[in-house]
């Protein structure tokens, strides 16, 4: 039980928790009918799913990411967190890959329509990090921010617990720092946990989270645990692999949609859609008809879809954007610029995941340099 001396925790204090008073935590969510997910090794990778036990984190684990690169390394210590983001983002809790709408039974001479009626998954989110918090802000502006509220997503959304983790260890593709998305969390989660050499320091960021940490052994956090947390950030901002300039930059892509350098990128990309599957913040999806082969049975499904396919922009016969230097650039310029028009923000919150997982490391923070660089310039072709 926790030291009935210590002060009650109030959002906004900041406690300091041994590291195995996480397992703590995660019984407390798991007895309140929470389904705890985090980060798991799994097919040599640091993925997000179902944990019951602190032993099924990473303990001792990093990553090394570089363009279309991604192996997982041992680390020197046993921190919980010491590594950067891998290929699954929450959205996949949020967002669901595969979504059956409904079905269509044959009842008599007609056919009913029958609704799935299960709840919603009750979700504790641990090991959030900073970017993922913007990530999850930008989806709750594009599901439910509008006059046309996705319920699957609100309902999902609204039973989340959310555990930050700040930052340790910047990745080699990480731009969050240049993005304003990172490394420090930003407000919104229940807890925000920082992990240093011995402890966590653990800050209440809601009513829900302090009721949380009432029932956690803890000590108020010292002046000393508050300098460490601010020190790792501050190193862990100096550490990015990449950064990009924002300044001005929807209009910078808006006046340069003929560069040569969407054609020179197009040379590369597969369209394969990677980038826009591990992209936390990509919404896209398609919603397909499925039925048996009696005529008694029928399924509306949703799928996550992706604008690098030539279906994606499929009408009247023919895909829209038919070119792989036409589709790159719709994803780039929606993801940087016309994001901001539709949803007031960026889509892009800098975690690298789709510089690491682009098969041939294609890099957009190297194409807006590259833009950046020769904006206003006259092609060589035209010159001559």
């Amino acid at each position: 039980m926790a030291n009935p001396e210590a002060p009650i925790p109030v959002p906004n204090s900041v406690w300091r928790i041994e590291k195995v008073r996480l397992q703590d935590l995660i019984d407390a969510l798991r007895r309140q009918g929470y389904t705890v997910i985090g980060p798991c090794i799994r097919e040599g990778a640091i993925v997000y799913d179902e944990i019951h036990q602190i032993s099924d984190l990473p303990i001792g684990w990093t990553d090394e990411q570089d363009g279309g690169r991604y192996r997982l390394k041992r680390r020197e210590d046993a921190s919980f967190f010491g590594y950067a983001v891998g290929p699954h983002s929450w959205k996949r809790f949020l967002h669901p890959p595969v979504l059956s709408l409904g079905q269509a039974r044959r009842n008599g001479a007609g056919f009913e329509w029958i609704v799935p009626s299960d709840p919603p998954p009750r979700y504790a989110f641990l090991g959030v990090r900073a970017c993922e918090l913007h990530a999850i802000t930008i989806l709750d502006r594009v599901f439910m921010g509008g006059p046309y509220v996705d319920p699957t997503y609100q309902a999902r959304r609204e039973g989340i617990f959310l555990i930050a983790v700040q930052c340790a260890v910047a990745g080699g593709t990480c731009f969050c720092a240049s993005m304003g998305t990172g490394p420090k969390a930003p407000p919104g989660a229940d807890l925000i946990l920082t992990e240093l050499a011995e402890a966590f320091i653990v800050e209440i960021g809601t009513e829900r989270g302090a009721a949380l940490m009432a029932g956690i052994p803890r000590a108020p956090a010292t002046e000393a645990d508050r300098v460490a947390v601010e020190a790792q950030l501050a190193a862990t901002a100096r550490a990015m692999g990449r950064q990009m300039d924002t300044t001005d930059l929807p209009a910078l892509l808006y006046r340069n949609l003929e560069h040569p350098r969407w054609e020179e990128v197009a040379q590369r990309c597969l369209t394969c859609g990677n980038c826009t599957m591990v992209c936390p913040t990509c919404f896209c999806f398609t919603v397909e008809d499925v039925s048996d082969l009696t005529g008694t049975w029928a399924e509306r499904v949703r799928r996550w879809d992706s604008c690098f396919t030539t279906e994606f922009t499929y009408t009247a016969g023919r895909p829209i954007r038919q070119s792989a230097k036409a589709r790159y650039r719709q994803w780039l310029t929606h993801k940087l610029a016309s994001w901001w028009e539709q949803f007031g923000t960026s889509g892009c919150v800098g975690c690298g995941r789709c510089i690491t997982w682009c098969p041939v490391g294609i890099d957009l923070t190297e194409e807006v340099a590259a833009i950046r660089r020769t904006d206003g310039a006259t092609p060589e072709a035209e010159r001559r």
